[in-house]
């Protein structure tokens, strides 16, 4: 006989999977992002568009494990499609709106989580949220360069090297860098 769970534990999965599905959807297109920036040679904007990527994989590891740790099933699903074939012009401001909508969305569920008295769950939510908030930075930066300079700002990305070296997370890279 199976045991029947607590209802404010099913909320605080249910949360957690929802979130769970976005940082999934959000791989998937940063991940597409990545490979038009490397077809288009710009090199390190690509290389910064997949250690987001990176992190939002960690995300999603973090979101399962706690999602296992009480009781769930985590989702393998998507929140939403794909765009794919977006110009290099096209993709910050996209991902400035992901980003925003994400970190709304998520103190969003950790009011849940709190309110279901897990506050566990709710402090991995804002510790996810600082870095969201870290990504939505850079995006509203690139974004805010190349509709003020343009091909100046993105000529300056061409043929630089995409390789991301033995970092492996945007936000360790960003504690190292003045953006």
């Amino acid at each position: 006989m199976a045991v029947k769970m607590d209802p404010n534990t099913k909320k605080v999965i249910d949360a957690l999977n929802k979130a769970r599905s976005m940082e999934l959807q959000a791989i998937h297109q940063y991940m597409i992002q990545h490979y038009i920036l490397s077809e288009l040679d710009y090199g390190q904007l690509c290389a910064y568009v997949k250690l987001i990527s990176v992190d939002e994989m960690r995300h999603a590891q973090r979101f399962a494990e706690r999602i296992d740790t009480l009781g769930g099933a985590p989702t393998c699903d998507k929140a939403g499609g794909v765009v794919q074939g977006q110009s290099v012009k096209e993709i910050f401001p996209f991902d400035i709106n992901m980003e925003a909508n994400t970190v709304k969305t998520y103190n969003e569920l950790a009011e849940i989580c709190h309110k279901a008295g897990d506050s566990t769950s709710a402090g991995l939510f804002h510790s996810i949220i600082s870095e969201e908030d870290i990504h939505l930075a850079y995006y509203k930066e690139t974004a805010g360069h190349i509709a003020t300079l343009g091909d100046v700002f993105l000529a300056k990305y061409v043929a630089t090297s995409k390789h991301t070296g033995p970092v492996k997370s945007f936000v360790k890279v960003m504690e190292k860098e003045d953006f």
